[in-house]
């Protein structure tokens, strides 16, 4: 999957979930923003700022877009929201206030069972969104070409007594010892 199209899954998925005012998604696409670019973080209005003028070749000031996060302004120019959607790529419509009680559906009878599971992971990596590993491994799960081999194959490691730990002692050593220290604590009880 590319990043636009985990981009655009993201954000149906976050219009699914509730209903946004045009603030929140300004918010929101800085976030999916900076995931995109390898940030690991949401980028900074300033980043934005700069962005769009060496990408899009205009221009907005940090503090309009502040204003607009807020809610100052909750209308756009034509021109601000043309030059928002090319830079986020996303339709300008996106970029109002949803009306009241406003929901899309994520899921149409055509998605394939990889879509689907890249669309769960995907808002899994949204909930998880406060804990950076967690998020990082769903996205990388779901940015994968075949996410549902991967659950498989998660799942014999997970069935194999003692795999998970060896591998993790293996891969990421910091990590097995934790997890062996709350073994051991548990085992004293």
């Amino acid at each position: 999957m590319t990043d636009i199209a985990i981009s655009n899954i993201v954000i149906a998925i976050c219009n699914t979930l509730i209903e946004m005012k045009l603030g929140e998604k300004i918010r929101y696409l800085r976030e999916v923003e900076g995931s995109i670019r390898g940030l690991d973080r949401e980028m900074t209005q300033q980043e934005v700022v700069r962005a769009i003028k060496k990408e899009v070749g205009a221009g907005m000031s940090q503090s309009y877009l502040s204003q607009i996060e807020k809610g100052a302004r909750p209308h756009l120019t034509n021109t601000t929201r043309m030059l928002l959607a090319k830079f986020f790529k996303v339709h300008p419509g996106y970029l109002v206030d949803d009306p009241e009680g406003y929901h899309t559906e994520l899921i149409s009878d055509v998605r394939t069972l990889e879509e689907r599971l890249d669309l769960w992971l995907i808002a899994g990596a949204e909930r998880f969104r406060r804990d950076p590993q967690m998020k990082h491994a769903l996205l990388l799960l779901a940015k994968h070409a075949d996410s549902r081999g991967c659950m498989v194959l998660l799942g014999a490691i997970l069935e194999t007594p003692g795999l998970a730990e060896r591998l993790l002692q293996v891969l990421k050593p910091e990590a097995g010892t934790k997890a062996n220290g709350s073994a051991k604590a548990e085992e004293a009880l």
